[in-house]
């Protein structure tokens, strides 16, 4: 495990907030609505990476998720909550300019972040490997919290 993770692995999960880009809906089919926090998940397609991203994360407890249109959202979202770990999700070009803003947002407590590239990328249905994300989403979780949901 390299040095990111293993720090990653021992913050729990409710310092912890997961940042997902809207490009991974399916966008054809899905009821999602945005309101100011983003695009609010509905569930409506199991198979979706955005549904079941955003649910690992909640099962395991974790602070918040941003499930975010563009990365300015994304970054007021982490310099609101403040969170001691941040797993990023998105194509190299947001990940590169989040993770220097996020730096200098959040100075005093400076996040981990561990980020996680698309593997298809162009801004309207990308492509997450699903696995390797819910992999990194439970490094260091003991099991998941039943019934707690966080925004």
């Amino acid at each position: 495990m390299d040095e990111t993770l293993e720090r990653f692995s021992q913050i729990p999960p409710s310092e912890r907030v997961l940042l997902l880009p809207h490009c991974l809906r399916h966008s054809k089919t899905c009821k999602a609505t945005y309101d100011g926090e983003g695009l609010q998940c509905v569930k409506c397609d199991v198979n979706c990476s955005v549904n079941r991203l955003k649910e690992a994360a909640l099962k395991y407890g974790y602070k918040g998720i941003c499930i975010a249109p563009g990365g300015k959202l994304a970054i007021k979202y982490v310099k609101t909550k403040q969170p001691s770990a941040v797993i990023a999700v998105a194509c190299d070009k947001e990940l590169l300019e989040g993770v220097q803003a996020i730096k200098g947002l959040c100075s005093e407590i400076n996040p981990t972040i561990v980020i996680i590239p698309l593997t298809r990328d162009g801004c309207i249905d990308t492509v997450v490997d699903d696995e390797e994300a819910l992999k990194t989403i439970s490094i260091g979780c003991v099991a998941p919290v039943a019934g707690v949901i966080h925004n």
